[in-house]
């Protein structure tokens, strides 16, 4: 059971973590430094989405439930992303017109996108325990999330603090935003548990709502401006370390 709560919690910490970063930075993150987290975060999921999620239901036998699961999880993160207020550090508003203030909406983006990231560590534990997926496959994956929530929080909180925030206001805001995932992996590892035959939908439909934020919000955010290659770089390099992270601890 420590076990378990360990796997949860490991990603929020790097939320945690990556706050922090506006304790010991100025106002405003450098552009070029913020492509390259970008597209490493975004490497990081896609490598999360397709060895540890997409592969592992593959080996389960039968394409379709991996077909079907994957469209709902894009499915579910678009009505998410319809029908919740927010905003992102470089767009206008998305979804419905709302009175919440610039800094909650700006909260909101970024829970909408951990959410998933908690899913899918619930469902890789969930598979651990429920079947023959690996332990160690899991905790990879909680790491790998945990790296890269590390930028990401770091990208929430310095626009809280340049929006006139205070420090401690920003790090709490930019912190909490991340606690969703925890809380979404245990929903959905109770889902699991509960019903051993769904694994082969929920696995994809985990894979389906990471890449959803990748190619809606991730992948454009990081491609505004000039020197775009420099969050294919990133991109590349996120990638290739949740791909070590995943096949050395798996």
């Amino acid at each position: 059971m420590s076990a378990i709560l360990t796997a949860l919690l490991i990603p929020f910490a790097g939320t945690v973590l990556g706050s922090a970063f506006v304790f010991f930075m100025k106002r405003e993150m450098p552009e070029l430094f913020q492509k390259v987290l970008l597209g490493f975060a975004s490497g990081v999921m896609v490598a999360a989405a397709v060895w540890s999620l997409l592969m592992p239901a593959l080996d389960m036998g039968n394409v379709w439930p991996v077909a079907t699961g994957l469209l709902g999880g894009f499915a579910f993160l678009l009505l998410i992303d319809y029908v919740t207020p927010h905003i992102h550090p470089k767009g206008g508003q998305e979804g419905p017109q709302s009175r919440l203030s610039r800094t909650t909406m700006l909260a909101l983006a970024v829970t909408i996108h951990n959410f998933p990231e908690g899913m899918a560590v619930g469902v890789a534990i969930a598979g651990a325990v429920t079947s023959d997926f690996s332990t160690a496959s899991a905790i990879a994956l909680a790491v790998g999330i945990a790296i890269q929530n590390i930028p990401e929080g770091a990208i929430i909180s310095m626009p809280l603090r340049s929006a006139g925030n205070s420090r401690l206001k920003a790090f709490v805001v930019g912190s909490l935003s991340g606690i969703v995932e925890p809380i979404g992996g245990a929903l959905v590892l109770l889902l699991a548990s509960a019903a051993t035959a769904t694994m082969p939908y929920l696995l994809p439909f985990a894979a389906g709502a990471m890449l959803y934020v990748v190619v809606e919000e991730l992948i454009p955010e990081a491609s505004q401006g000039e020197h775009s290659n420099l969050d294919t770089i990133g991109f590349a390099i996120g990638f290739a370390m949740m791909m070590v992270l995943d096949v050395v601890m798996g």
